[in-house]
């Protein structure tokens, strides 16, 4: 166990807890894809049991016998970073999450065509920057069915400290990468496009052709703007949720579930 007591804010190693944004986090050359940060011992037993490798430990010195020793035996010869409660506190701009946190090595992501080699539904995500709203989505993409998730580059990193944490470690549960040709090429893999959206041409979510196709791909987009025309008219389906009282949307997390649950694919 390499227990190393933290002395001061300034010491050498906390810099990836203490001071260091996401996109410093994401350059670092300890790690070949850079370093994320994962909170809580639920969370980083998810992550540890999905084969991402830790970097360091920081805990409460309270939890190295505690609520963190079954993370530190599984971790090896890490780093552990350890202190008294006040002073961990005081790490700017930081919030213990049950005082345990740890950086983690982040992994080279695979090709569009591996992760869909075997899926049968996929989400593709574009322009969702909001964490909160990613980390759901891939929250119940994992619990409803979702062989993998897309992500166009202007949607916020799934390994985002609080996307990570919204999702209760579901990103590493599901297969992921990001979409850098347009939505359309994914019909070379087999796929059909369905766009959530509103418009003239739309079908209802519970639509039966809809249950009918075997490579499925569910585009979302924010629910400000939502998908951008171009996305919409590549589409092979466009679709919509129908709903009461005039409300025309949901949240696009709220949307996801509910879309999850219906497209998902049942065996016949």
């Amino acid at each position: 166990m390499n227990i190393v007591e933290i002395t001061s804010l300034d010491q050498q190693g906390i810099e990836v807890y203490s001071s260091l944004t996401e996109a410093q986090l994401r350059q670092l050359p300890m790690a070949e894809g850079g370093v994320f940060i994962v909170e809580s011992p639920k969370v980083i037993k998810v992550a540890l049991d999905s084969g991402y490798l830790p970097l360091s430990l920081l805990c409460e010195r309270r939890h190295i016998n505690g609520d963190a020793a079954d993370i530190i035996s599984r971790c090896g010869d890490i780093p552990v970073y350890t202190g008294d409660r006040e002073l961990l506190a005081s790490l700017t701009g930081y919030t213990l999450t049950r005082g345990v946190l740890c950086a983690m090595r982040r992994p080279m992501l695979p090709m569009v065509d591996e992760v869909c080699r075997n899926a049968s539904r996929v989400v593709v995500i574009d322009a969702v920057c909001d964490t909160t709203n990613i980390g759901a989505i891939f929250r119940s993409a994992a619990a409803l069915g979702i062989d993998a998730v897309l992500l166009t580059r202007d949607s916020c990193d799934p390994l985002n400290r609080r996307a990570v944490r919204v999702s209760m470690g579901s990103v590493f549960l599901v297969p992921w990468t990001w979409l850098d040709e347009p939505v359309q090429s994914l019909s070379r893999l087999g796929f059909k496009t369905a766009a959530m959206a509103l418009s003239d041409n739309s079908i209802p979510l519970d639509h039966p052709v809809l249950k009918t196709i075997e490579r499925l791909a569910v585009v979302m987009g924010t629910e400000g703007d939502g998908l951008p025309s171009h996305v919409i008219n590549a589409a092979d389906y466009v679709v919509r949720i129908p709903m009461s009282h005039s409300v025309d949307s949901l949240n696009v997390a709220a949307a996801a579930a509910v879309t999850f649950w219906e497209l998902r694919k049942v065996d016949r």
